[in-house]
């Protein structure tokens, strides 16, 4: 008789244990799933309109713009993306070069910027240099080293040549362009009336 009557006062405690559980092992659900979910969240954090930056030298003298129609940063990956992005390169005694593209990303650190589709680099004419331009898809560029690169197809215009060629080593610095396979190139001439 002892024994039921212990067992009737722990009774009530069952179904209240029994909740306690339930409700703990919900709590873990929902908590996992929010914490998936946050995870494969990709938003922006910052979003900012007709964007425009320069990047100075030691000197104080500009040494690349940087412009873009809209930046997003998102800050699960630290990256940043851009739409319709103009970059600038300068170099002393040396014409521009300009670089725009469909969009772009630029890393966490700010030393590479990714341009991809319908890439177009524009030198301008200077003393013993003609006008430049080329096209490809996509160039990797690297405004501190004033270096650009890319493996894909290229197309490069010059006065009345066309060069075309797979890969490309750009250092403005030097102001050389190598191209890495594949070239071909095509040179007009003018006839004289």
């Amino acid at each position: 008789m002892i024994r039921r009557t212990h067992f009737r006062y722990w009774l009530p405690l069952i179904p209240l244990l029994a909740l306690l559980a339930f409700v703990y092992w919900l709590d873990m659900q929902v908590r996992r799933d929010a914490a998936a979910a946050d995870y494969q969240r990709h938003d922006p954090d910052v979003i900012v309109e007709n964007f425009h930056a320069t990047t100075m030298d030691q000197d104080g003298v500009p040494r690349y713009f940087m412009a873009a129609h809209q930046l997003r940063h998102y800050p699960d990956h630290d990256s940043t993306e851009v739409d319709l992005p103009v970059l600038t390169m300068r170099k002393a005694a040396a014409p521009d070069v300009l670089m725009s593209a469909q969009r772009g990303e630029i890393s966490s650190k700010g030393d590479t910027v990714l341009l991809r589709d319908d890439v177009r680099v524009e030198r301008k004419a200077a003393i013993n240099l003609a006008a430049t331009s080329l096209h490809t898809q996509y160039l990797r560029v690297l405004p501190e080293q004033n270096q650009a690169d890319t493996d894909k197809p290229v197309t490069i215009f010059s006065n009345s040549d066309t060069v075309h060629a797979v890969g490309l080593q750009m250092d403005n610095h030097m102001q050389t362009l190598k191209l890495l396979s594949q070239v071909r190139s095509e040179h007009l001439i003018h006839a004289k009336k």
